[in-house]
């Protein structure tokens, strides 16, 4: 049995309350001043999240007036979403502004964070003893309105599931199972004796997870490209002839459609060879060419396509030619891929001449040989019709390596037996600059330990279309304020783990000097482009 204290042991004991009591206040002041930094930088990145979104909002608009078969569908689409999105986020600003004039009216500025510590504002707003106020259940009403109203509208469309998915998740008023095993109310849990500061940074984070969503469906309903692939400065005409060659005395037959073929898409006005194109030329997508060839030789098509964009005319040149021939004299050879042909992989071809049999032409280049493969639908395909050709560079004899072209020679036999020959020129590139990626992805915000479980990948993208796959063989991850690491391999090891864990919230983390290879190829491989994003909670 413990004896009784003296005064002097009292007089200590209490000392020492005193003191946790002082480190109690101390941490409590520090932990609100942390909530009032976090809170200016997220009111800060909701600014910026807004004037993006109202620049994509103003930018929809005008593509929607100029062409509205293409964009109309989609700007109301945008509309409904941008509707019930504002509506949450002016309602949600409405109940920190109230927080802040509580403050103020009891003479505490705004900034004053480890001040803002009044647990009585939010349980007095919403709750009624066990019961909520009115003002609690608009609370409860106004969220679960955007989450059922955005999902409704989301789910319509494929491409969205993931972001109404993510909608549903992080919108849920639920009950919420704390660690005691026992759920708790939704409001209950968030603001009941909720410090003043703490409720207003929750509610701009909801007002920041709104932003990021809204621009998330924004930028999927265009694949994050509105402004590049809808600038119709990008678009190519493209002259597309019937047949590669005409005869003397016949009619040229073609269309002419821009780079993208879109449907939906009309020329204002097309001028060809000096001449305006009727009503009937014009078509939704393409725009049909009709007049005669000419004699024999090089003819060249000129003119423009003309449409509004943004309120002012955007002039797209033509300049192609056609040969006008009295019998066939040249060979036609495309490269299945693209106009060049690329060091460390195969080249396919398809290689004929106009009016000869394939069995009567041959081809004599050095690493030329007959068949190909190509990638269709995913899958891997061996070609092995008349015309098929596969170019590998690296067959090429000593002599000839290092060049920056290589010629195709081919020979066809015409039914008289006299021969003609063609040789076409064809430049030599290196492979591109791969992307850097993670998991195929590019994120612009991943959770700590999405980023520890993730894998550094490399890509040549989706305009690269040999199948090539590459891999990662090290590369340098940097968390800005702790530091670096250099890792080997594709997954981050111990040291980069600990790095990553010791981040804050919203730190930057950039993954650069990205070294690859590729599996099949001895071709060295210049270092993948770096990655960035944030590291979120």
């Amino acid at each position: 049995m413990a004896g009784k204290e003296s005064p002097r042991q009292k007089m200590i004991n209490m000392m020492y309350l005193i003191f946790i009591a002082m480190l109690a206040l101390n941490l409590s002041k520090q932990i609100l001043q942390s909530f009032g930094t976090m809170n200016e930088e997220l009111t800060d990145t909701n600014i910026e999240l807004v004037e993006r979104n109202n620049q994509f909002m103003q930018g929809l608009e005008e593509k929607a007036l100029e062409q509205a078969a293409k964009y109309q569908d989609l700007k109301l689409k945008a509309d409904s979403i941008r509707n019930i999105s504002t509506g949450l986020y002016d309602y949600l600003e409405g109940i920190k502004e109230g927080a802040f004039l509580t403050a103020e009216s009891k003479g505490i500025q705004r900034n004053n964070y480890s001040k803002l510590d009044n647990t009585a504002y939010y349980t007095t707003l919403f709750f009624d003893g066990e019961e909520l106020k009115p003002d609690g259940q608009e609370f409860l009403d106004q969220m679960n309105s955007f989450r059922d109203s955005f999902v409704e509208i989301a789910s319509s469309d494929p491409k969205l599931v993931s972001i109404a998915e993510e909608v549903s998740t992080k919108f849920n008023t639920g009950d919420i199972q704390t660690e005691d095993g026992k759920p708790r109310k939704y409001l209950d849990y968030h603001y009941k004796e909720m410090p003043l500061i703490v409720g207003i940074t929750k509610l701009s984070l909801l007002q920041s997870t709104l932003q990021n969503i809204e621009a998330q469906l924004l930028s999927t309903m265009l694949e994050g490209k509105l402004k590049i692939e809808a600038s119709l400065t990008n678009f190519d005409a493209i002259v597309i002839p019937d047949k590669s060659s005409f005869f003397a005395g016949e009619n040229f037959t073609g269309r002419i459609i821009l780079g993208k073929n879109d449907p939906t898409l009309k020329a204002d006005k097309v001028i060809i060879n000096g001449n305006e194109l009727d009503d009937e030329s014009m078509q939704e997508g393409k725009t049909l060419l009709s007049f005669p060839a000419g004699g024999v030789g090089t003819k060249n098509i000129e003119g423009e396509f003309q449409f509004t964009e943004e309120g002012e005319l955007i002039s797209i040149p033509v300049n192609t030619s056609y040969e006008v021939v009295p019998k066939p004299n040249k060979a036609t050879i495309s490269a299945d891929k693209m106009n060049v042909v690329y060091n460390g992989v195969s080249n396919p071809f398809t290689i004929s001449f106009p009016g000869i049999d394939a069995n009567k032409v041959s081809v004599s280049t050095p690493g030329l040989k007959k068949g190909k493969t190509i990638i269709e639908k995913g899958r891997k395909k061996k070609l092995t019709g008349a015309s098929d050709y596969e170019l590998d560079l690296s067959k090429l004899p000593p002599q000839l390596r290092g060049k920056k072209q290589v010629i195709i020679n081919v020979t066809g036999t015409l039914p008289s037996g006299q021969k003609v020959t063609s040789k076409v020129p064809f430049r030599i590139k290196q492979l591109p600059v791969p992307y850097g990626t993670l998991d195929n992805d590019n994120p612009n915000s991943l959770k700590k330990s999405e980023l520890i479980n993730s894998t550094v990948t490399a890509t040549f993208g989706p305009d690269f279309d040999f199948n090539l796959p590459l891999r990662v063989r090290g590369y340098k991850i940097t968390v800005a304020g702790i530091g670096s690491r250099v890792v080997s391999g594709s997954d981050l090891d111990g040291p980069a783990k600990q790095l990553v864990q010791r981040a804050r919230n919203n730190s930057i983390v950039t993954i650069t000097d990205i070294q690859t290879s590729a599996s099949g190829s001895t071709t060295e491989i210049k270092n993948a482009t770096g990655i960035s994003f944030t590291l979120v909670n």
